[in-house]
């Protein structure tokens, strides 16, 4: 009898799946899978973005520039004077972050006297420009724990911690520290110091 021809399913022989297989898939699905991890931890704490509002921070930072966050680096540290920090006043969520420099740590003596800014007894490097409003440091006082005092590079034109709404800045306040900056207006992009 003559065999007939066409699809024969009973004839075919079973594909066996090596371990090598198995653990080629699995390898790939780990990479994915560590891939997809590590950008979402980078983004949150690396990547957080805000715009400037104000000018405030002139001329290191302009209203309207797109600044990313390193929220990470407080978890780990504390801020540090000269650090450019975001911030929500008094943790007040209902209103947009603030943009300033920290001038005064825990522990400092600040005092603003005939227009400039005294950190320990010393002219503050951070703050250049008389400054027309001394704001709750026209006498002297001790920065607190967990506390920074913190004032706008265009001090003239900046709500920062003189004013008594705002003060000391909280460090639980602080969203992280500025590390990158990009304008579109200007189109450039720049670390900042």
């Amino acid at each position: 009898m003559a065999k007939k021809k066409g699809l024969s399913f009973y004839n075919r022989k079973k594909r066996k799946i090596s371990p090598a297989h198995v653990k080629e898939i699995f390898s790939w699905l780990f990479g994915i899978v560590a891939a997809v991890f590590i950008a979402v931890v980078l983004n949150l704490y690396f990547g957080t973005a805000t715009n400037v509002v104000g000018v405030s921070m002139e001329p290191t930072l302009y209203n309207g520039q797109r600044i990313y966050i390193n929220s990470f680096l407080y978890m780990i540290t504390s801020p540090q004077r000269g650090d450019v920090v975001v911030f929500l006043p008094n943790g007040n969520e209902n209103t947009h972050y603030y943009v300033k420099r920290v001038v005064a740590v825990p522990g400092d003596r600040v005092w603003i006297r005939e227009g400039v800014l005294y950190v320990n007894g010393e002219e503050s490097p951070w703050v250049t420009e008389k400054l027309a409003d001394a704001g709750i440091a026209a006498s002297e006082f001790t920065v607190q724990n967990g506390e920074y005092f913190c004032i706008g590079d265009n001090p003239g034109n900046s709500e920062d911690s003189r004013s008594p709404n705002i003060g000391p800045v909280r460090e639980e306040d602080m969203l992280g520290k500025v590390w990158f900056h990009a304008s579109c207006e200007e189109l450039g992009m720049g670390f900042v110091k």
